[in-house]
């Protein structure tokens, strides 16, 4: 009877015993390579949005009164919003999160960029609902220029009929300053800011030329602008807010010195259809995230 012959098991003999070796050797490798790579940090953005700032809007019948020209102008910030939203996550943001900032409210719920948490309507808790120290960045969409700026479109601080003016430790501040002031007490960096011209500059002024600004239209007068066309406009958002998430180490948080010397100067209407007259207030605010307080 021929006898088959024995064939050898894999792995035995000299060779298989190196073989073992090396791919032993090779695994764990790769596992202590797995163990010792970083977790990805989430990137959140919070973004606090007005709408004067916005791409078409130049006049306070746009922002002031429901209607036709109101509901048009939001649909123009939503455009702008959504624009934002593409770039910071394509640019990376793991999660972001949009305040409806302006005092009547402008969000238009079935135009919402996916990818993003939307927060709207009054009451709600504190100035920046939801806002806290786990964030990465803060972004400024359809900013506007502080009040008494010349070629702010539709400047005004905090109300445009009474003509609000704030000065923290001696510098005149507008709405941008003000919210970023409360990021920073935070910790968070603003990292980017969209508006006109005027805004723009403000941003830069305020918060270091590592802010990314896109600027929708050039300021002629306070309801006169030159408006940019709207495909180059959001373009132009998409790209700045992927920078802007790449911009995030180069930020710093803008941190007023504690406690702020504070002044306020606004209009009392004593009489319907006449002048108002100046008011002035001065007081100290210990607390940055109870600036909007004072």
């Amino acid at each position: 009877m021929t006898r088959s012959k024995p064939v050898a098991a894999w792995g035995t003999g000299r060779s298989g015993v190196l073989f073992c070796c090396l791919a032993g050797w090779l695994l764990a490798a790769g596992c202590a390579t797995r163990q010792s790579s970083p977790a990805r940090q989430p990137v959140r953005i919070y973004i606090v949005t007005d709408l004067e700032g916005a791409s078409g809007v130049y006049q306070f019948a746009q922002t002031r009164e429901a209607g036709p020209l109101n509901d048009k102008a939001k649909e123009y910030l939503m455009g702008d919003i959504a624009a934002v939203v593409r770039g910071l996550r394509a640019g990376g943001a793991t999660e972001v999160v949009v305040l409806d900032g302006h005092g009547s409210g402008a969000f238009v719920p079935h135009l919402m960029e996916a990818g993003a948490k939307y927060i709207t309507g009054r009451p709600r808790s504190g100035p920046l609902t939801d806002l806290d120290n786990s964030f990465t960045g803060m972004v400024q969409v359809a900013a506007h220029a502080m009040n008494g700026t010349a070629d702010g479109v539709l400047c005004h601080t905090q109300s445009s009929k009474t003509e609000n003016r704030y000065w923290y430790n001696g510098v005149e501040s507008g709405e941008q300053a003000q919210c970023a002031a409360i990021a920073g007490g935070y910790g968070v960096p603003t990292i980017m800011v969209t508006g006109d011209e005027a805004a723009c500059r403000e941003a830069h002024k305020f918060f270091g030329p590592d802010c990314v600004t896109v600027a929708v239209k050039r300021g002629i007068s306070r309801e006169a602008a030159e408006l940019y066309p709207f495909d180059e406009v959001r373009q132009a958002l998409y790209q700045g807010a992927k920078r802007a998430v790449a911009a995030i180490p180069r930020c710093r948080p803008y941190k007023p010195s504690v406690p702020i010397q504070a002044k306020k100067e606004y209009l009392v209407f004593d009489e319907q259809g006449k002048p108002g007259r100046v008011v002035t207030r001065e007081g100290t605010i210990d607390d940055v995230l109870k600036l909007l307080s004072f």
